[in-house]
């Protein structure tokens, strides 16, 4: 017999990591191998700071800007994307780079280049400042993608001519808030083009009908990530959304706030799309030192989506 109060964890699948954050880690991994150390890499490769102390110790440099790599030493660049300038400077340089950026996010890159040699003006739904949005953003010249982060921006925004427009989207953004800004551009600018297929990435998307599909159930629900990563922090909002009293990020087991959780009965878990799995399982680990615990997998979607790493990695050095 045990005297701790039963809990009954609901963990959902999927969760943590997506094809595109396995892949950028792969390539520092792979390039380590082929380089040796230290090899740089332009921000955070993920947003996760255990992924990125881990590869620290490795041997890669974590930098900000690309002018603060040597020029002898290989570079990779973020799984967010980086704009056009960066690996034309790393040219200019004459160093070797490498772009981790998920090809997800290339598609999008690819899509606003193509709107705008149809000599459409883009908009892009993001969050300001996120690395996503800064290098999407910055594959066309000053001005030809205007940001918007809410239908009210949409009111506000000044376009060069209403019939020439299209959209293209952050892929870590709420599926619901999302629809709801492409609809505000819609009924504002009814000529506007968007994608053929959303943008918003398979993984974000998965990630949050998991939770959606279980919060009602929870009495509280955590998610496994780090601030700084935007679909970590969407899922958070989509479960309170989604009728849990109680959601929160935490990065590691050790943030989890026992006092809030009292008196619960069962507890959802889920991961953002940069968090690996060791960090769940040290969660569920702290929650059965605490609890009795029962863990029950919702599985809304199963994902077998692989990238291939850039071709320079899969040759010898």
């Amino acid at each position: 017999m045990t005297d701790k109060p039963p809990l009954t964890l609901y963990l959902a699948a999927p969760r943590g990591f997506c094809a595109g954050v396995d892949r950028a880690i792969k390539i520092v991994e792979m390039a380590l191998a082929k380089w040796g150390a230290p090899v740089y890499v332009r921000h955070e490769i993920v947003h996760n700071k255990f992924v990125v102390d881990d590869l620290r110790t490795k041997g890669a440099v974590f930098v900000e800007e690309l002018e603060d790599a040597p020029s002898d030493r290989p570079v990779i660049f973020s799984a967010h994307g980086v704009p056009k300038s960066v690996p034309e400077a790393a040219a200019a340089r004459e160093m070797v780079f490498v772009d981790a950026t998920c090809p997800l996010v290339s598609k999008v890159h690819i899509e606003a280049q193509r709107h705008a040699d149809n000599g459409l003006q883009m908009v892009m739904i993001g969050h300001a400042g996120h690395p996503e949005t800064v290098g999407t953003m910055g594959q066309l010249p000053e001005g030809e993608v205007l940001l918007v982060e809410t239908p009210a921006d949409v009111a506000r925004v000044k376009v060069r001519d209403p019939e020439k427009l299209a959209f293209v989207t952050q892929t870590t953004l709420s599926v619901d808030d999302t629809a709801e800004i492409v609809a505000a551009l819609k009924a504002r600018f009814p000529a506007i083009v968007g994608p053929h297929k959303e943008d918003i990435c398979y993984a974000t998307t998965n990630r949050q009908e998991a939770v959606k599909s279980m919060a009602a159930r929870c009495d509280a629900m955590l998610v496994v990530g780090a601030p700084n990563s935007s679909n970590s922090r969407r899922l958070v909002e989509v479960g309170a959304r989604a009728g849990c009293g109680y959601a929160q990020l935490v990065q590691r087991a050790t943030d989890i706030d026992w006092r809030a959780l009292k008196g619960i009965r069962s507890v959802g878990i889920t991961a953002g799309a940069s968090a690996p799995e060791v960090l769940v399982e040290e969660v569920i680990d702290a929650f059965r030192n605490h609890y009795d615990v029962t863990v029950e997998e919702v599985e809304t979607a199963r994902e077998n989506v692989e990238f291939k790493v850039p071709r320079v990695l899969r040759t010898p050095a």
